[in-house]
């Protein structure tokens, strides 16, 4: 008996069209960008967190290694068809995503897809985006109660979005979009 590859055309089209409809969403923060962080920028985590989701939906719907990394890079090339100038953050965004993604769940070697193991990658994203945009962005010039807005922005803005990844995700499973 023959065994079945680990990323059937099935597979690939699923993880290119979540892709394509979460590449729209990444176009979408990418637009949003700059007046978020001149207007609002403690506000940012929840524009930046939106780009948890090709992962999280893939990883929802097909439960298989390297969904998570493949789906995000199609929504990178999608967002970077609607804004040019941000490919290479929208695809250095993907690889960073995606890779948390797929290490969370490597972790435990593909086998456990319980809620947790989501929120643990968004948790660990969330962190890092914090840190990491803290520096880049200058934040430490705001006032405190606008750092503490950020911060906690910043780390929950990729939960609520991964909570929001795994409801579209189970609808898609119950229509019938995962393989068999």
């Amino acid at each position: 008996m023959a065994s079945r590859p680990a990323l059937s055309t099935r597979t690939l089209l699923v993880c290119a069209a979540i892709g394509v409809a979460t590449g729209i969403l990444g176009g979408i923060a990418g637009a949003v960008t700059l007046g978020v962080l001149a207007v609002a920028p403690y506000l940012y985590g929840l524009v930046l967190g939106s780009h948890v989701l090709p992962g999280i939906i893939a990883q929802e719907v097909l439960r298989r290694p390297l969904v998570a990394l493949i789906t995000h890079v199609f929504a990178a090339l999608i967002a970077s068809a609607f804004n040019p100038v941000w490919a290479l953050r929208f695809i250095g965004t993907a690889l960073l995503f995606g890779a948390i993604q797929e290490g969370v769940a490597a972790l435990t070697r593909y086998k456990a897809w319980g809620r947790w193991r989501f929120f643990v990658s968004a948790l660990l994203i969330g962190v890092f985006v914090a840190v990491v945009v803290w520096f880049a962005a200058h934040m430490d010039a705001l006032d405190p109660w606008a750092k503490v807005m950020y911060l906690t922005v910043s780390v929950l803005g990729p939960v609520v979005w991964t909570a929001i990844g795994i409801a579209v995700g189970n609808a898609l499973r119950r229509a019938g979009v995962a393989p068999k």
